[in-house]
């Protein structure tokens, strides 16, 4: 399996997550993920054909790409994102086995929690970033509030964030965001206007950079 790039990943810190995206777009669509200068592509295990796709994005994108598996709950979920090849682990929820087999086997684990008690234990349990899910329900004052006392740990909002306000939570103090369809927006895929596409990709990247550059 081709190794996971902490390098890679904190150039653009931002997880594009890819749930049920037509089979015949993925190619175009991490073709332009990628030349548009991001690094992060997560597929759910539960979107058709996950394990093929994985498998075929790794092959394809081996040092270019972090490739991993999102929406892992159980370990038969964690066996078949590895065997294809995922790169890194996302899961909704704190499951302990799950996250001792990934830290056993040195695989990024983003394990899924909420409130102050869940993101502290996922931490302890050896998460390398602890994914705050649903975002959407909290925004950015909830990340520097829970920062305050947990300031040692490294959070990823998902859910709710997009290409207006993901920098908001990088203000706030998270490490990473997790972008799902507001990466991927249903109208532009099935218009297939990837130029539109790219220049969303374009647009992200740029405001990350001049983000990082204003810091």
């Amino acid at each position: 399996m081709k190794e996971f790039s902490w390098e890679l990943f904190e150039q653009m810190p931002v997880i594009g997550i890819m749930r049920n995206i037509p089979q015949q777009h993925i190619p175009t669509i991490a073709d332009i993920f990628q030349r548009s200068g991001l690094t992060n592509l997560e597929i759910t295990m539960n979107s058709e054909s996950a394990t093929e796709t994985i498998s075929s994005l790794v092959k394809l994108y081996k040092g270019s790409l972090n490739i991993g598996a999102g929406t892992v709950c159980t370990i038969d979920d964690l066996e078949k994102a590895l065997k294809a090849g995922a790169q890194f682990i996302v899961t909704p929820i704190i499951n302990k086995k799950v996250i001792k087999a990934c830290v056993s086997q040195n695989v990024p684990i983003f394990p899924g929690a909420f409130t102050p008690t869940e993101i502290y234990k996922a931490w302890k349990l050896g998460a390398s970033i602890v994914k705050v899910f649903p975002a959407t329900a909290v925004g950015p004052g909830y990340i520097k509030e829970v920062l305050g006392p947990l300031n040692h740990i490294k959070l990823a909002p998902t859910g709710g964030i997009n290409p207006d306000n993901f920098t908001d939570h990088f203000k706030a103090g998270a490490k990473a965001v997790g972008i799902g369809s507001h990466l991927f927006p249903k109208n532009i895929l099935e218009s297939e206007d990837w130029v539109k596409l790219e220049e969303i990709y374009n647009a992200l990247t740029a405001k990350y950079k001049a983000y990082i550059g204003d810091k």
